[in-house]
């Protein structure tokens, strides 16, 4: 097995080995045993090729550090590392293929649950008193968020989280289209957390989202004298076959339900805020206005 010098692009270990957010999760069973897995097959694979661990470091371009991380386990591999140790192998795209499983495993447990969740919903109810509802984000606002938290997250977190935000946004890119409706409060589109710089990019981005057929923002305005939202945030989602999913922390403490009861529970609230709420069409206008204000 040779070495294709003119493909070798060497990277310290400072430059790989230390980025934050691609650690495992010790409490994620699943995602370590998928981690150890392609681990190993990675180990079995560079040494049935011939190559020492330096070697095979050096035609990747990582750390050898690295590299002993990755087999063992204790690392996520990055999807171009997969790439190149597939072309360097020569394993005709069978090592590529495990890019999917470790994409998946980046992301923590909880939001791994939710996202597939929401991958089947065909309408999606959501209203968040505190922040602007995580799917509609930006990464740079959501990083801002993030590192307010305390105790602080710490590096490694605050990236899986990102990644995690980022990965369920694929819920607007699905063919069909699910219906999705959102309830933002106004004092989230006010607060410059994070700074001016980061709200004026989301409130941008919430005209942008707000703009797609199949997405309702509307926008519950602070001088509202009632309200059904005071008893926590709501998620409905619903699916082809009929059954739905809730939750709600006035619900079963936050759990998620489908208990045609508490169900009702959740819709008779949500659809109260709905019509609390200003209209989609006003909602644009009033975010245009903030987006002024900023």
């Amino acid at each position: 097995m040779s070495v294709d010098g003119e493909a070798v692009r060497v990277r310290t270990e400072a430059e790989r080995a230390d980025e934050p957010g691609w650690e495992v999760d010790p409490d994620d069973d699943w995602a370590l045993a998928v981690v150890a897995t392609v681990g190993r097959q990675l180990r079995l694979r560079r040494e049935a090729a011939g190559l020492r661990a330096g070697e095979f470091a050096v035609a990747v371009g990582y750390g050898e550090d690295l590299v002993y991380k990755i087999e063992g386990g204790k690392r996520i591999p990055r999807p171009e590392y997969l790439d190149t140790a597939d072309r360097v192998l020569g394993a005709g795209g069978l090592v590529a293929a495990m890019k999917e499983d470790v994409r998946r495993v980046r992301y923590p447990k909880k939001v791994r649950d939710l996202a597939q969740m929401e991958a089947r919903a065909v309408e999606l109810q959501l209203y968040d008193p505190l922040n602007i509802h995580g799917l509609l984000q930006t990464p740079d606002y959501a990083r801002g968020l993030l590192l307010m938290r305390r105790p602080a997250y710490s590096p490694e977190e605050v990236e899986r989280f990102i990644a995690a935000r980022v990965a369920r946004k694929a819920v607007f890119e699905r063919d069909p289209a699910p219906e999705l409706s959102f309830v933002l409060e106004e004092w989230t589109l006010r607060r410059p957390l994070g700074g001016r710089s980061r709200l004026r990019h989301q409130l941008e981005h919430l005209l942008e989202v707000g703009r797609l057929r199949n997405v309702e923002l509307q926008v519950m305005p602070m001088d509202r004298e009632e309200h059904a939202g005071l008893a926590g945030g709501i998620e409905v989602l619903k699916f082809e076959d009929g059954s739905m999913v809730g939750r709600s922390q006035a619900v079963a403490n936050g759990r998620p339900v489908s208990e045609p009861r508490q169900l009702r529970i959740l819709e008779l609230r949500y659809g109260i805020i709905r019509a609390q709420a200003l209209t989609p069409r006003e909602s644009a206008s009033f975010i245009e206005q903030l987006l002024g204000e900023t």
